[in-house]
């Protein structure tokens, strides 16, 4: 994707130096910075506090966290000790898990010589693999919106698109889950709007969908959260679309703290819903998303303060509650598979039930 016009990777790989830099994203929309990410303390730091979000980017930033502790020490304690910090910093994203897992299969049964080399391979091939997957994803969505389009009473009318959070490039390498549709779409010459969420407490649709598409030149709108289902009732919303951190094997889905109720107004109005997700965010091992998903707790002071630009841009924190109110902040919350449409995956739209999810799982 672009930035200014200029095509970046939110991750980018730099082989003369063995590191990666990374935007970061507790500063957009108002500052553009990069980071380089040296070491496995400055990967995992960076998922920790947000610098990067989103399950596929956090699974491509722990990879290199792993090359980066491999390269200072392969032994196997080292190895089991990098593995246990990453995997730490963020539980509900399963491709944090996907990554780690993935790294450790290639590196442990190779002599300790050759770990750092066939770690860094690797991690090329993860940030490969997830543009790809992304990019199948979102042919695989655009088929829908055409679907979509083609039923409208007038077909020429723009389609409008509901998102939530930020599911595009910057929550992975490149193209996103839930924007790449949005995206390759308006690529194709395609009229479409987008309502944007602006996704309290961290604001990342305000913040970072909003950024995105604008840099891209996507006709969009930011909301408040809560007018949501007054625009879904009001008829004016064609087709949602989320990504997601964690599918369960029967078809649950954990995504950002309010995408339940857009799934129940959608589904109260007749509207898809669709999640964008990589098969590696479909967690195998788990089947009822409300007991067995790990929800994030994040710190309360999320929710009682907001950060902005002031009129001299200084970007700033202010309290917005009553000094010393208590506050809980869920990071994320879950929707029961039966409001879901469909996954839309790298394979392609399957329905969100146990029997569908086995069939993907048998592809490999």
């Amino acid at each position: 994707m672009k930035i200014h016009g200029q095509p970046h990777r939110s991750i980018e790989a730099a082989p003369a130096t063995r590191t990666a830099r990374i935007i970061d994203q507790t500063v957009l929309p108002h500052v553009l910075e990069w980071r380089e990410l040296r070491t496995m303390e400055e990967a995992a730091e960076a998922i920790k506090v947000m610098r990067v979000r989103g399950a596929p980017l956090i699974g491509a930033t722990a990879a290199f966290g792993l090359f980066f502790a491999l390269r200072d020490n392969a032994s196997d304690a080292a190895l089991q000790h990098a593995y246990h910090v990453l995997h730490a910093t963020r539980p509900t994203a399963i491709n944090l898990r996907w990554a780690l897992d993935r790294m450790k299969r290639v590196v442990m049964p190779l002599d300790v010589a050759q770990r750092a080399e066939a770690a860094w391979q690797e991690v090329l091939a993860i940030c490969e693999h997830d543009v790809q997957t992304n990019h199948a994803i979102g042919r695989h969505g655009l088929e829908l919106f055409r679907a979509i389009q083609a039923k409208k009473a007038d077909p020429a009318a723009p389609l409008q698109v509901m998102t939530h959070c930020n599911a595009g490039w910057l929550a992975t390498v490149d193209w996103g889950t839930a924007l790449s549709p949005i995206y390759q779409a308006h690529d194709a010459g395609m009229q479409v709007h987008v309502w944007v969420s602006e996704t309290r407490p961290r604001g990342q649709g305000a913040s970072l969908t909003a950024f995105e598409l604008k840099e891209h030149g996507v006709p969009h709108t930011l909301i408040v959260d809560n007018n949501a289902g007054h625009l879904l009732q009001r008829g004016l919303v064609d087709v949602v679309i989320v990504g997601t951190d964690r599918v369960t094997a029967h078809g649950d889905v954990a995504n950002k703290i309010g995408t339940y109720l857009k799934a129940l107004a959608a589904k109260a109005h007749d509207v898809p819903f669709y999640v964008a997700t990589p098969v590696s965010t479909i967690d195998w091992t788990i089947t009822d998303g409300i007991r067995e998903i790990p929800i994030e707790q994040r710190s309360a002071r999320e929710v009682t303060h907001m950060p902005g630009l002031t009129a001299t841009e200084v970007r700033e924190e202010v309290l917005i509650t009553p000094e010393g109110t208590e506050a809980r902040n869920d990071g994320f919350d879950v929707t029961p598979a039966a409001l879901v449409t469909a996954l839309v995956t790298e394979h392609g739209a399957v329905p969100a039930t146990p029997e569908a999810l086995r069939k993907l799982q048998a592809q490999g």
